[in-house]
Parts: structure tokens; C-alpha cells; sequence
């Protein structure tokens, strides 16, 4: 590995090369914060992609288009005198250090979960209204439901055993069936709602990550429906000329490739 030395090296080079682009490049120079915004999502998507892949060579390319964005950002707040990468370290270090007081205090803690609770409760004497303030309005619904349940566990305001939380999922769920049941459709849709963030509580108490487990499903749904239609294909047929019968017999082998 390199040494701190070649590593601040590397990251001074990175700021050279942007200082030049930003001087010289037609698109670079025309780049704002909002422009970036939309392309800074998606490299963000695109790393997450490499994670659950687990494909390390992806994921030091894909940190590397993150690391870009973010010294972008700094190189056109140091235009305009209002920050610059400095001030951006410096500011996410004082961050660490005051929420850490475990570590850089005499602040003693016991585990993993009460230094949770120390950091939100540190960020609501830092000024936080409320401890739901720093979850992003723009997340994903699922993320947002798993923020949000994480953020109010770290103040204490939380299920005790994950057996309470079954119970709950089946409370949840036997009262959207019985919407399904009277047929109303907004009472349904609040239902199904309930049940959704119940399941996502219930899987944040088996330390599962809700967004991970059922992307993976997706990867894997659309692994197995490609290869049945690679299969159809094959016999010179369309899926729509096919029973589900035999689709079946293609889908189970593609759970064995």
C-alpha cells in the first residue's frame, strides 16, 4: 500500500488536475453545482452498484468518479470565497472529534449502539430540531424508511427484542388483508405502507440493509428472466408464445447457472 506520503501526493495531483480542467476545458469550465447534482447521483448509484457486486476494482474506479465530484464541488466554492477543500476537511474533522467523545473525550461507552445514541443526541445540542432533521427528503422511499427507524433507535425510541417487531409485521399485515378485503383503495395503500416499514424495522433488527437485500433480488430476478429469454429465443419462440409451464422449466434452470 502507499505511504501517507504518496497518498497526500496523489490527492495533491487530483487538485492540480482540476485546477487545470477548470481553466482549460470548455465543459469543465462551464460546470455549476447544479449541473453536477444529477451526475453526482449517479456515480453515487453507480458505486453502490460495485459494492454489492463486490467487485473491488469497480469500486476503487467508481470512488475515484465520487472523490472527482466532491473536489469539483470544493474547486467552484474556493471561485465564489465561500469554501475550499480545506475547509471541507477541516470541517468533517471537527465533526468526528466533538461525536466522538469516546475517543477524543473522556466520554466511556459500552458498545456500538450507545455511541449511536451519544452521536444523535450530540447533534441535537449542536442546534438539530429534531433527529429525523438530517434524513434527506429526496432518498428513495425504502432508504428513507431505514433512516428514519435508525435515527430514532439512536435516542432510545425503539423496539426491545426483534420477536415484538415480528409480531408487529403480523399485526400490520392482517390489517392490510382485511382492507384487500373491503376494497378500500387508499385505506389498502396506507396498509401496504404499514407493512412495508414494519418489514423494513424487522430487517434492521436482523442486521439486514432492506435497499441491499432486495436489490440483490432484483439483480438476481433480472439474471434468471434474461436467461429464459436467451432460452426462448433459442427455440425461435417469444415468451408470449410460450405456456408458463414451460417458462417454469428454463426459470428453475436458471436458478442452477
Amino acid at each position: 500500500m502507499n505511504s501517507r506520503e504518496d497518498q497526500l501526493k496523489a490527492f495533491d495531483r487530483l487538485l492540480t488536475i482540476m485546477d487545470e480542467l477548470r481553466a482549460q476545458c470548455p465543459w469543465d469550465k462551464k460546470q455549476t453545482m447544479q449541473s453536477l447534482r444529477h451526475l453526482t447521483i449517479e456515480e453515487t448509484y453507480e458505486l453502490g452498484d460495485a459494492i454489492l457486486d463486490d467487485d473491488l476494482e469497480e469500486i476503487k474506479k467508481e470512488l475515484g468518479d465520487v472523490l472527482l465530484h466532491i473536489v469539483f464541488y470544493a474547486k467552484i466554492g474556493s471561485e465564489t470565497k465561500d469554501f475550499d477543500i480545506a475547509d471541507v476537511c477541516n470541517d468533517i474533522c471537527e465533526k468526528l472529534i466533538t461525536r466522538h467523545p469516546h475517543i477524543y473525550g473522556d466520554v466511556e461507552v459500552a458498545d456500538e449502539e450507545e455511541v449511536k445514541r451519544n452521536w444523535e443526541n450530540i447533534k441535537l445540542r449542536e442546534g438539530k430540531k429534531s433527529v429525523l432533521e438530517g434524513v434527506p427528503n429526496g432518498l428513495p422511499a425504502l432508504v428513507k424508511a431505514n433512516r428514519i427507524q435508525d435515527k430514532v433507535a439512536g435516542v432510545g425510541f425503539d423496539w426491545e427484542r426483534p420477536e415484538q417487531v415480528w409480531e408487529k409485521l403480523q399485526e400490520e399485515l392482517g390489517e392490510f388483508q382485511e382492507e384487500v378485503k373491503q376494497g378500500h383503495a387508499d385505506r389498502r395503500e396506507s396498509e401496504f405502507g404499514d407493512v412495508l416499514f414494519s418489514m423494513v424495522n424487522y430487517a434492521r433488527f436482523l442486521g439486514i440493509n432492506p435497499e441491499n437485500a432486495l436489490e440483490r433480488t432484483n439483480k438476481k430476478f433480472i439474471k434468471r428472466f434474461e436467461y429464459l429469454e436467451g432460452k426462448a429465443k433459442d427455440l425461435g419462440k417469444s415468451l408470449k408464445e410460450m405456456t408458463l409451464a414451460e417458462m417454469d422449466v428454463f426459470w428453475n434452470e436458471a436458478k442452477e447457472v
